[in-house]
């Protein structure tokens, strides 16, 4: 029985809303597994055909079984498999190690260096520090007459300021 073009899209819009019923489905399915399909629904009368032909597919194929038991490899047993995962031990072991010694060796040339005693004798480390600590001193007190020179900069140019502030204009 033909159906019209109105029902099949019907169907169809119920269909992939997951509304139909299992008769409207075994229409749909009767009416795509048929010759005359419009070329609207040719994709869609593709899928139908295809799940006709899942449907008959079955996995307790003895050549699926045995293609999949080809493509299993037994599991290595003795010697060689005690010697890859002795190799990855050692592996890792040796990444572990060169890890520690680059860690090591960034460690040692960022830390400072230990001050070392350079003085065996109490008295001459005395005089050398008492020479720094003149030696700076000096350094002090000419940063000092130079910081003098800029307050009394300072000064008289805040001196300026304020007679300009007053509006004295003899200056």
């Amino acid at each position: 029985m033909p159906m019209d073009s109105k029902r099949i899209d019907e169907l169809l819009s119920k269909y992939w809303n997951c509304e139909t019923s299992l008769e409207e489905e075994q229409q749909l399915r009767a009416y795509f597994s048929g010759g005359d399909i419009p070329e609207q629904w040719k994709e869609t009368a593709a899928l139908f055909r295809y799940f006709e032909v899942s449907k008959t597919k079955s996995v307790n194929d003895v050549a699926f079984d045995g293609q999949a038991m080809n493509n299993v490899r037994a599991p290595k047993k003795g010697v060689w498999r005690l010697m890859q995962n002795s190799m990855r031990i050692a592996a890792g072991v040796a990444v572990l190690m060169m890890a520690v010694w680059f860690v090591r060796k960034e460690v040692r040339q960022t830390t400072p260096q230990e001050v070392v005693d350079t003085y065996d004798d109490p008295q001459l480390a005395f005089e050398e520090t008492k020479k720094a600590l003149l030696m700076i001193s000096k350094g002090f007190g000419t940063a000092e007459k130079q910081a003098k020179k800029i307050d009394m900069f300072n000064e008289a140019q805040d001196e300026i300021q304020k007679k300009k502030n007053a509006g004295d204009t003899t200056l």
